[in-house]
């Protein structure tokens, strides 16, 4: 069984966030300036088996693509151009950066830490990759 990685795309930065092997864990793995995410996944799906990629999709609060929808739907064109046989899956984005600030809150992260939007974009891809894994797990 291979990982699941998840992406919050961004067009200066992108989160990533990976599953354990076991697909039970979902943990931030890294940020990576945007224009080099695509050698990112190069070098890491050689490197480890990844099974699928949840891709967040920006919305609006009326359940639409938001403005920044068009540049996830270019990125996720050109991934499958990429990685044609790997399987991916898009998963709503909405108020991740909300719940990642307050997550770093909760968990006694200092003002000066939360202003870093490298850990926010991070926290964010793994609050969509625990979103979709709760979402796998209730259709079962």
């Amino acid at each position: 069984m291979g990982r699941i990685l998840a992406i919050d795309y961004g067009t200066k930065r992108t989160g990533i966030a990976v599953t354990d092997p076991l697909q039970i864990i979902a943990s931030a793995l890294t940020t990576v300036r945007t224009c080099d995410l695509m050698q990112f996944l190069k070098d890491y799906f050689a490197k480890e088996t990844v099974d699928h990629v949840v891709i967040g999709m920006p919305k609006t609060l009326r359940n639409e693509n938001s403005e920044n929808a068009k540049n996830v739907l270019i990125f996720e064109k050109h991934f499958k151009t990429q990685f044609p046989n790997m399987t991916i899956s898009e998963m709503d984005e909405r108020f991740t950066s909300t719940i990642a600030h307050q997550a770093m809150i909760d968990g006694g992260i200092k003002k000066k830490d939360r202003q870093n939007k490298e850990i926010v974009d991070s926290i964010s891809a793994t609050i969509i990759l625990q979103s979709y894994m709760e979402q796998k797990r209730m259709s079962l």
